[in-house]
C-alpha cells in the first residue's frame, strides 16, 4: 500500500516538473507548481500514516498555507501583467525586471 502512495506522489511531482518546464502559460505554470505541491504533500501524509506520527500531518497544513498564499501572489502578478501586456506568456514577463 505504501508503494503504491509513493509512486502517485512521484508520478504528480514528475507530471508538474514537466508542465513547469515544458509550457509558457504563466496560468499553466501555476497549476503545475501545485500539482508539485500535492505530491510533496501526499508523501508528507503517507509517510506521517505509515511511521505512526503526526507531524507530517501537522506539516502538510503548513505546506498548504504556503501553496495558497504563492497562488494568491502568482494570480496577482498574472493578473497585473494581463492589465499591462494582454499575455500572461512567460517571455513577456522581462517587464518585472524594470
Amino acid at each position: 500500500m505504501l508503494t503504491e502512495y509513493m509512486v502517485v506522489s512521484a508520478l504528480l511531482i514528475a507530471i508538474g516538473a514537466t508542465g513547469a518546464m515544458v509550457r509558457r502559460n504563466f496560468m499553466i505554470v501555476l497549476m503545475s507548481l501545485e500539482v508539485m505541491i500535492n505530491g510533496a504533500g501526499l508523501l508528507l501524509i503517507v509517510m506521517s500514516y505509515y511511521l505512526g506520527n503526526v507531524s507530517g500531518q501537522v506539516m502538510f497544513i503548513f505546506v498548504a498555507a504556503v501553496a495558497a498564499s504563492e497562488t494568491a501572489v502568482g494570480l496577482a502578478i498574472a493578473v497585473m501583467m494581463y492589465k499591462r501586456k494582454k499575455s500572461v506568456d512567460i517571455n513577456d514577463f522581462s517587464i518585472l525586471r524594470k
